[in-house]
């Protein structure tokens, strides 16, 4: 059973793109979602063991850091009510399993994060982003 896997399980080195749209000050003891079971990736030559999940306006010149409900713990699963298996270890990149889920999140006019119309949460509550309304997720 293939899922994503969105918990922090202690393993430092997540390295993004985001230099342009987020400030270090913002990402300082920030609460934030995370895939961790994609194959780290070398990025600027470092290796990158997660990705940062952020949603993105259809031209990518707004991008915002998702938002973990306040109350969530670090390494927390994030899941939907129909999506709780255990995920991969390791996703196969030949298989392009994250490539796949991610066409379905998205955000609602609410401001949550959603997978196929069903909310991401975490035990404290929904994911979500400041701003932007049916933007994709990755």
């Amino acid at each position: 059973s293939s899922g994503i896997n969105a918990e922090w399980p202690l393993r430092p080195g997540v390295i993004s793109g985001l230099r342009k749209y987020v400030t270090a000050e913002e990402l300082q003891g920030a609460l934030v979602a995370v895939v961790c079971n994609l194959k780290p990736a070398n990025m600027r030559g470092i290796k990158s063991q997660g990705m940062l999940l952020c949603s993105s306006n259809k031209d990518n010149t707004v991008v915002e850091v998702l938002k973990v409900a306040e109350g969530s713990k670090p390494g927390e699963r994030i899941t939907t009510e129909d999506h709780t298996n255990s995920p991969d270890t390791q996703l196969n990149p030949k298989k392009k399993i994250f490539e796949k889920v991610q066409v379905d999140l998205t955000t609602t006019p609410s401001l949550e994060v959603t997978y196929k119309g069903l909310s991401l949460k975490t035990s404290s509550g929904t994911l979500t982003t400041k701003s932007l309304v049916g933007a994709a997720v990755r």
